[in-house]
Order: structure tokens, then C-alpha cells, then sequence
């Protein structure tokens, strides 16, 4: 299929009327005259521009290639005189690049000019095939243009995509930031690259990307190893002596992991990247990760957001991060691509392992993030890095040795930190669940409170499904009761305690305050940490407890919470994003129970800023710390929220974990929050939680910026400012917060 393109003639020419066909007569009148061919970036790959003098004069037309730094005299290409001409260019499906310029006659003359573009070679061919048998025809092979430059064009709105429009708006956005010049005379960053026998035309965008980038004080490295090849090799010998790109050449192949480190050996930077020799770095990627670098010194790691393409460089989706989570990447390396790290450190932990290859990478990671503080740790919420998924990398292709390598590397690293793992499969089978060992008199005493009145089909469910379906060795029961009156229900307590020691229930005539309750219920507790538990839970699995628990064993846990779903199997708990709705949320509610949510991410643990507290464990140390419940301002609603949001500030982290799962028959105990009153002490409540919290400008580091925050399932937003890089979740002043707040997009 062809497709007609934009071409701007210059005001060095002006029209001089129409063919018979209707095609534009162009005559020469100034010095100058440029015709300017424009694509988008997503485009049909061939451009063929047809250029035929009108009045049969000699036309001695030039072509300005821009590479970065405008039409320049230098990389300009002569063409010997004629009157007809075919040019062609492969333009690439997908780039930043979008325009050639050419230049018809440096004398006075007469012209047409046509420019169209096909999706393929073949097409393309075709259409010369219909020229071949005209006279004197000029057939000029532009071959490969750039495809990146520093400049991103405008996309037509109403065809881009959600993912193209994020990426220009963020490219567009980059532009118009000022780089930081580089004074030092070494490198501040050095990019290893491995390279086994890669197409040419992956190098190639590989290094144009790079070339085009607005910063110096930077180096490539090509780290070949021993490529057999000709066209790699050809490929790398052309480039031996190329500026900043540097060449190793490695005597045997000895595997990613080896080949890297040969490359690590000739890095002179401060700053180390590992990136793919067929991937590409997106435009204004280095000027933002020195900025962010600049803005957070003590920085000890930096990762980055990811555009996925596919093969020929087109858009199909994109990576969206939280901030460093350290639970979530013992189940999934989301931090994945382009990552910076310090080149000392990473010399001091020997650089990446061989045995790992597939997930050297990962290994890499748990490796040189152990120990990290995790304020030392940067997100950059950018998308700098073009990931090419063609389904043929190492890890794609041995799927299953290179999942037992990562889980090999998953159980080394809490290993080092003396806790014995066995590493299973998360709810996607080729991610990881990492289950701590634990001696069975060593489970620490949970007390599991559970507000209740009345309803005895759901208090008695509830209680035999903890008590008899809930395989804990040391668990306490507490109901705390606020004026059950009917018979049965007492009679149903008074039948468990005798029948099991370690069940207790205390009723008072008050009104409901589930704050209060909770209170209540800590004061007559006993054991080490405390669950708390709705009366219209209803336990799945027997582990559930065991799971919750475990989890309590990552570095800073206070919080744990589960996976709870509708009675129709559908999502009602995958954790809360604060912020939703200007105050607090659940995200992804009423979706599939087996959603895997962004980055897998629901189908791994990981911490978040809120859970519910339908089922909330909490340690002894976060209840000595944050304190009772607040029975004033959140005396039923966004009470778990504010107790979250006090624990998240006091440093303890919250987890979510979708191992224990549970069905959670929401509000049939109480009925749904109608009439006046009540509604009067919703909007209150509310009102305190924006006061106290400032929900209507927080942004939630367990969600990307990015993100919209009007709905529960959310969407990409285009942005209107660059999102700040951010820290670590834990240990972050609120301050810091403030002002990660203000740099959300809208």
C-alpha cells in the first residue's frame, strides 16, 4: 500500500501552475530553494520522492540528510545533473527522525516533485518497476537514514496511540530542558554493551541512538564476543575507530556475563549502563539521568521507564515502575533495562557471575542492591530505553533455565542474609514466590480480632474457618462484640470457649465505631502481632495465615495484607493507591481474580502504600509505633488508610500478597452506607483524610506518575511536565514527598 506524503517547498520557489495530471509546477526564483519531506514516527518504511524538471532543463539536485544537528553542508550528498529522478530511502517504521530535505536546483529551473511511501521493500519495487522504462531515469539509494534525533516531530492526535502520544509528549518535553555541560576529563557515563553476532542494522540504531544524544562526558562500548559473523564483523571493524564508541574485541567466546565484564575493564565513567545490542536508547535519555543524578548525589543505583517496540522500532506498550520496591523484585525484575549503576561498586562485587546467563542480569541486581539504602535508590519515571521484544533473547528462548538461575540467585540472596528460602513459582509460573523456612515452634502468636455483631451465619463461618480452616500452629481468636443481643450468637460463643482455649470475645452495648472496636481488641490481646479480621471474610486457603506472616520476615515489614475476592471471583482487594479520587482507592476492583495487573505485579508480593483492613496483619513494632486507632476522625471509613499512611511515614513498609487469598463479602454485616447520617460521617471522613494526609496531591510510589488517579483501573496520561525522580519507598522525608507530589502531571 502506498501512502501520499508532506512535502513544504521553501518560499525560493513559488507555483507556476498544473500538469494535465494535476501534479504542482514549481519554478526556482530565490538562491535557495529546499523541498522538506515529512513523516511521522510511526510511518511506512520506504520513501520514494520523484523529482522531474518541468521545462527539460538539467537539475543538480542535493540531499541534506539531518543527523542531529540540522541540514548541515556536510552531510549533504550531490547528485549528478538529469532531468528525472527516483530517490529512495528506508526510513525505518518507527524513529524520531522525521524529515529530509532536498534541494532541486542551484539554477534557474522548473520542477515536480512527488514523495510516497511504501510498507515494504517489495512495494516499493514494484512501483520502480513501472519507472525502469523511461529514458534517463536517475535511480538514486539513499539507503538506511537516521532514525532518532534530538528533536521529536508532532504526532496527527487522532491516529497515535495512548503509548505514542506519552512518548513524544515526554520526548517533547525533555527537549526543551537545558543539559548540564561536562567539565571532568574522563567519562561521567560508560555504556557496556555484549555483542554476539548482531545485525548490522541493530548496531546501528544502537549507536545512532546513541550519537544523538544531547549530552557529553559519555562512551560506548561494544564488547564483542568473538562473533563469527562476517557482517558483525565487517560491521565492527568500520567502526573501530569511531569517536566515542569503543570496540573490544574478545579472543573466545566466553558467554554474556564474560563479555560484559571485558567491557566493565575498559569503562572509564563513574556511572556504568548495561544495555542490549538490539535495543536503542530513546531520545534525551542521558541529559534526564544526569539531571536526576545531579538532583539526588548520594545516589548509589538509578532505573528508568521502558518503551516496548517491536522488531521494526514500532510501539506496543510500555514499562511503568514504581519506586524501589525490594519485595516486589524478589518475584519479577520490573527494574529490568537501563539500569545505572556506580562503576566501584560494581567492580567491588566482581562484576555479573557466569552460570546465570538468561538472568545474569537479575542476579546482577540482588547482588548490588543488598544492603542498599533504599533513599540511595532512584526511579526515573521516564521512558529512556527502547526495548525491542522479538521473543528471540536468551531468557525468551531457555525459558526455563533461565528461571532456575534467578531462582537460584533469589535463594543466595536470603541466603547472605541468613534466612533459608525454597523459591517456587508466583501465580505467573515462570515468576517467583520465595517461602521462608520456618521452624514450626518458632512461628511467632498472632491475635486475630474480629469486630462483629449479630449475623451469626457470617460470625460463625468466620470462626470455624479461622479456628478449624486455618492452618496456624499459634494464633489467638478475639471477638470484640459491639451489643450482640440474639441468643444464637451468644450461645455461639459461649460453645467455642469451651471448646477452644484460645478463643475470647467481649461484648459491649456501644455504638459501631470499627476504630474503637479494633482499639478494644488490642488492649485484651496477647500475642506478638495482631490480625485483624472482618466478620464477612470467608478463608480459601489454609495457608493463608502462614503466608501473611511469612511476609512479615522481608527487611522493614509492618503491614502485611491479602488478595480478597467478590463472590463472583472478581478483584475486591489488590491493594489501595492513595491518591485515587483525590483520597484513597482500591485499583484494578471488579477485574479478573487472576489479573496479572502492570509488570505481573499482581501475581508477586510487593509493597504498597495501603491495604485494607478487611484482613490487615500488623507487627508488634508498628502497633508500638503508630499507635491505637484514631476513633475521632476515621470512626468507620478510610480508617485503614490513615493508619497505613501513619505506618508508611513512620518508615514500616506495607505488603500486599497474592498467596493468601480469602472471599471477602463486603459491607453484608452492616449494609451499604445510606441515609442521612451516615452519609454526613462519610463526607466528614473524608474530609479529615484530605486534611490530615493531603490525598488530593499525593502521589503514590507504589504507582507510576503516569498513571491516572480518576479511576480503579488505571489508564496512561499524557503528560503536561516531567515527573520528578524519586527515592525508595521508606525513610523518605515528607518534605521529599511534598515535593514529588507537586511534580505529578495531572
Amino acid at each position: 500500500m502506498s501512502v501520499p506524503l508532506k512535502i513544504t517547498v521553501n518560499d525560493d520557489a513559488e507555483i507556476a501552475g498544473k500538469t494535465e495530471q494535476g501534479q504542482t509546477i514549481w519554478e526556482v526564483t530565490g538562491d535557495d530553494p529546499a523541498v522538506v519531506v515529512s513523516y511521522d514516527i510511526l510511518r511506512p518504511r520506504f520513501v520514494i520522492l520523484r523529482l522531474t524538471s518541468a521545462d527539460r532543463r538539467n537539475l543538480d539536485p542535493k540531499i541534506y540528510i539531518n543527523r542531529g544537528k540540522g541540514f548541515r553542508e556536510e552531510d549533504a550528498i550531490f547528485i549528478p545533473e538529469g532531468q528525472d529522478f527516483v530517490i529512495i530511502a528506508d526510513v525505518g517504521s518507527f524513529g524520531t527522525a522525521s524529515k529530509f530535505r532536498l534541494d532541486p536546483s542551484s539554477k534557474p529551473a522548473s520542477f515536480i516533485v512527488e514523495a510516497t511511501a511504501f510498507r515494504s521493500r517489495s512495494e516499493a519495487d514494484s512501483y520502480l518497476a513501472r519507472t525502469r522504462n523511461e529514458a534517463k531515469i536517475h535511480q538514486v539509494e539513499l539507503g538506511r537514514l537516521p532514525r532518532f534525533i534530538a528533536a521529536l516531530p508532532r504526532l496527527r492526535w487522532k491516529k497515535a496511540s495512548l503509548t505514542q502520544r506519552y512518548a513524544e509528549a515526554s520526548y517533547q518535553l525533555a527537549k526543551e530542558i537545558a543539559p548540564i555541560p561536562h567539565v571532568a576529563t574522563t567519562p561521567w557515563l560508560s555504556i557496556v554493551v555484549p555483542v554476539f553476532n548482531a545485525p548490522p542494522r541493530y548496531l546501528d540504531d544502537l549507536v545512532s541512538s546513541f550519537e544523538q544524544q544531547d549530552q557529553e562526558g559519555v562512551e560506548l562500548i561494544l564488547s564483542d564476543d568473538c562473533s563469527s559473523s562476517d557482517e558483525t564483523l565487517r560491521w565492527l571493524a568500520a567502526k573501530a575507530t569511531s569517536g566515542n564508541v569503543k570496540i573490544v574485541r574478545n579472543a573466545t567466546n566466553g558467554g554474556i556475563a564474560v563479555a560484559t565484564n571485558a567491557g566493565l575493564e575498559q569503562a572509564l565513567g563513574e556511572w556504568v549502563a548495561l544495555l542490549d545490542h538490539d535495543d536503542v536508547i530513546a531520545p534525551h535519555a542521558l541529559k534526564m539521568i544526569r539531571r536526576a543524578l545531579n538532583v539526588h548525589p548520594d545516589t548509589s543505583f538509578l532505573y528508568t521507564d521502558e518503551l516496548v517496540v517491536d522488531d521494526q522500532l514500532r510501539p506496543t506498550g510500555t514499562m511503568l515502575k514504581p519506586a524501589y520496591d525490594p519485595v516486589l523484585l524478589t518475584g519479577v525484575n520490573y527494574i529490568n533495562h537501563f539500569s545505572i549503576y556506580r562503576r566501584d561498586r560494581l567492580s567491588s562485587i566482581g562484576g555479573l557471575r557466569t552460570g546465570f546467563d538468561g538472568s545474569q542480569d537479575y542476579d546482577l541486581l540482588l547482588r548490588y542492591l543488598r544492603n542498599q539504602e533504599e533513599k540511595r535508590v532512584v526511579h526515573l519515571p521516564f521512558p529512556a530505553y527502547w526495548w525491542r521484544r522479538t521473543g528471540t533473547t536468551f531468557s525468551r528462548t531457555f525459558m526455563d533455565q533461565a528461571t532456575t538461575r534467578a531462582r537460584r540467585a533469589i535463594q543466595e540472596h536470603f541466603a547472605v542474609q541468613g534466612m533459608e528460602t525454597v523459591v517456587r513459582p508466583a501465580l505467573t509460573p515462570t515468576l517467583h514466590r520465595p517461602e521462608f523456612i520456618v521452624e514450626e515452634e518458632a512461628w511467632p502468636k498472632i491475635s486475630v480480632i474480629i469486630p462483629s455483631k449479630g449475623s451469626l451465619p457470617l460470625i460463625s463461618r468466620v470462626l470455624e474457618d479461622v479456628l478449624n480452616g486455618t492452618d496456624y500452629p499459634n494464633l489467638e481468636v478475639i471477638v470484640v462484640d459491639n451489643g450482640s443481643s440474639e441468643a444464637e450468637v451468644l450461645t455461639l460463643y459461649e460453645s467455642i470457649a469451651e471448646t477452644h482455649p484460645n478463643f475470647r470475645y467481649d461484648i459491649v452495648n456501644e455504638t459501631f465505631n470499627f476504630s474503637r472496636s479494633i482499639n478494644r481488641g488490642l488492649r485484651l490481646k496477647t500475642g506478638d502481632h495482631v490480625l485483624l479480621l472482618n466478620n464477612d471474610v470467608e478463608v480459601l486457603d489454609r495457608d493463608w495465615l502462614r503466608e501473611m506472616v511469612s511476609c512479615l520476615k522481608f527487611e522493614g515489614a509492618g503491614i502485611v495484607g491479602a488478595k480478597l475476592l467478590f463472590d463472583d471471583g472478581t478483584l475486591q482487594h489488590a491493594g489501595v493507591i492513595v491518591g485515587f479520587g483525590g483520597l484513597a482507592g482500591h485499583w484494578y476492583l471488579n477485574r479478573p481474580g487472576n489479573l496479572p495487573g502492570p509488570l505481573n505485579r499482581l501475581h508477586v508480593r510487593n509493597s504498597l502504600t495501603c491495604v485494607t483492613g478487611a484482613v490487615m496483619l500488623i507487627s508488634g513494632d508498628c502497633l508500638k509505633t503508630v499507635g491505637p486507632w484514631d476513633e475521632e476522625r476515621f470512626a468507620v471509613a478510610y480508617n485503614d488508610v490513615d493508619y497505613c499512611l501513619r505506618a508508611h511515614k513512620a518508615g514500616f513498609r506495607i505488603i500486599w500478597t497474592p498467596f493468601a487469598r480469602l472471599r471477602h463479602h463486603e459491607s453484608l454485616s452492616r449494609g451499604a452506607e445510606t441515609g442521612k447520617e451516615k452519609k454526613q460521617r462519610f463526607e466528614l471522613e473524608k474530609t479529615h483524610l484530605r486534611e490530615k494526609h493531603q490525598t488530593a496531591n499525593f502521589l503514590d510510589s507504589a504507582t507510576s506518575p503516569y498513571y491516572s488517579r480518576d479511576r480503579s483501573t488505571p489508564k496512561i496520561v499524557v503528560p503536561k511536565k516531567l515527573a520528578a525522580a524519586r527515592t525508595g519507598f521508606y525513610g523518605r522525608p515528607t518534605e521529599l514527598n511534598r515535593r514529588l507530589d507537586s511534580a505529578h502531571p495531572g
